[in-house]
């Protein structure tokens, strides 16, 4: 499962997997920003809060429940810009300065997306009128060890958990929201 729509229609959520005292820290740090178009992402990307210049173009994202693109500053935690809220997608976007889309993953600890997200973002793109690649330009793999519940993040095919060197699940595990 994913944060994708699914025949049928239903579209799955992703809860809030880290750590508690993030999301306890995250709760009282200003939500993200809905981007509905790009004369709504410019202004954001040249107001105070984005900070995206320094950041090389780089925000956290969250398409939200509703689907639309949430932004906020990058180094803001993704529970912050969601409001505490489950996501159907959630990672870094980079913007060049007229408000195209460079480049877009699924990068998020606090939420470990499964890479079948990227329906959801593609979705939030085209709803804001945003141009951008066609899929992920870097794709994370996220498994829960089901041996001591620690989240981790799979690099060159090794399903070996960081924590207890159990073996990780070749498929996405986190369940749903």
């Amino acid at each position: 499962m994913g944060g994708h729509e699914e025949a049928g229609g239903v579209v799955t959520l992703y809860a809030y997997v880290g750590p508690a005292e993030v999301r306890a820290r995250s709760l009282g740090a200003p939500g993200g920003t809905p981007i509905g178009d790009r004369d709504a992402l410019l202004a954001w990307m040249r107001g105070p809060r984005s900070e995206v210049t320094r950041e090389g173009g780089w925000a956290t994202y969250v398409v939200d429940a509703a689907g639309r693109l949430v932004v906020a500053p990058r180094r803001s935690e993704h529970v912050a810009c969601a409001g505490g809220a489950a996501v159907r997608a959630a990672g870094e976007v980079c913007f060049d300065a007229c408000g195209a889309v460079i480049e877009v993953t699924n990068n998020s600890t606090g939420y470990c997306p499964d890479e079948a997200c990227w329906e959801s973002v593609r979705e939030a793109l085209d709803r804001a009128g945003l141009q951008g690649p066609s899929a992920f330009t870097v794709a994370v793999r996220f498994r829960r060890c089901t041996a001591c519940g620690e989240r981790n993040l799979v690099k060159e095919a090794w399903y070996r958990c960081a924590l207890c060197d159990a073996e990780l699940s070749a498929a996405w595990n986190f369940g749903e929201a």
